[in-house]
């Protein structure tokens, strides 16, 4: 009797079912340390505990991308083994800091599947909850992914989750205790607050990151992410490892402080995918968009909607007349960020 598993495929997908992912995973700063390493991240509510006392929380919590990045790899083993390409993200929220010494579980709840016209594969819907060790909510999102047919046989019926295209600002979340009323311009790095924002305005992030075959990997194994296109070479036709898509959404959202040094906190990802492949040699480069400003009714606290693509060319270029993505374009993500008013 083998004791190993090949993963789910399509057709081990029902409507309903809720998957308990294994390995709860302990973080400390050593995670922090590790991501900052990886990344060139500086924003400082998420660097320094003086500077997040000051901003009304206990001490600085972890970047919010490592409670996205554990989550998502709690759920690979279940969810993407077998993917041929993970498709997007919606209705994302923050709810609770991740604080150094939480224990982090995931479940997933199967919302949707549709097999595609091909017949060897299909869309499976799912929405996705990260915890703590108290059984807070940290983070829950919905993301839909292309997975293989194990073989010809009959497909679930279908079912389309109906999305939000965006949160709406009266649901994010904002930490208890935040306040920026007091924020400190000059350690965050750059003067502009939220009302020197415009809708429309393109911010060109101006810096690029070589990606590196060392880093990607050692970064996809920090989030225990075991899909294989990542690390064996001979799982894809051209023979590369596919860089994992959110080492490119750290890169950009990391690259994305020079311009919005003072878009503190992720609450809430509205939409997004990865466009086109990123491989081991390509210069990643980000801009942004604003597309929303918002108030809200914590003490200093706005909120900012951006659009942060990450590109191999030029900012402000996203589609082509056709419509589809530009081949240079890796990712389009549609967020909502803290910002002092």
């Amino acid at each position: 009797m083998t004791k190993t598993s090949a993963g789910r495929f399509f057709e081990d997908y029902i409507v309903g079912d809720v998957i308990t992912h294994a390995v709860p995973r302990t973080v400390k700063m050593g995670e922090r340390a590790l991501y900052h390493a990886l990344y060139p991240a500086r924003h400082a509510l998420h660097s320094s505990d003086m500077f997040a006392q000051a901003c009304g929380l206990p001490f600085s919590p972890l970047d919010d991308l490592v409670t996205f990045h554990t989550v998502f790899g709690k759920t690979v083993p279940d969810i993407s083994l077998n993917a041929v390409a993970n498709l997007g993200y919606a209705e994302g929220r923050w709810i609770t800091p991740l604080w150094p010494g939480d224990t982090i579980t995931a479940t997933s709840e199967v919302i949707g599947v549709k097999e595609n016209s091909n017949g060897t594969s299909g869309v499976v819907w799912v929405r996705t909850t990260g915890r703590n060790q108290h059984g807070d909510m940290l983070l829950t999102y919905v993301r839909w992914v292309m997975v293989r047919k194990r073989g010809s046989g009959p497909a679930p019926s279908t079912v389309v989750p109906d999305l939000q295209k965006a949160v709406n600002v009266a649901d994010l979340v904002i930490p208890r205790g935040l306040d920026f009323s007091g924020y400190d311009f000059a350690l965050a790095g750059e003067p502009h607050r939220l009302g020197n924002y415009t809708v429309g305005e393109v911010i060109d992030h101006v810096d690029g990151v070589t990606v590196e075959e060392a880093e990607h990997m050692l970064a996809t194994r920090l989030w225990q992410n075991t899909a294989k296109v990542h690390f064996d070479a001979t799982n894809r036709a051209d023979g590369k490892r596919l860089i994992y898509g959110g080492h490119v959404m750290s890169l950009a959202r990391a690259l994305s402080f020079n311009g919005l040094a003072n878009a503190q906190m992720i609450v809430a990802l509205n939409g997004g995918g990865h466009a086109n492949p990123c491989f081991a040699g390509d210069t990643v480069r980000a801009w942004s968009e604003v597309l929303e400003i918002a108030e809200t009714s914590a003490p200093g606290i706005g909120a900012i909607r951006l659009r942060l693509v990450a590109t191999k060319g030029q900012a402000g270029l996203l589609r082509g007349a056709d419509g589809k993505y530009d081949p240079d374009v890796l990712l389009d993500l549609d967020y909502w960020a803290l910002m002092p008013v």
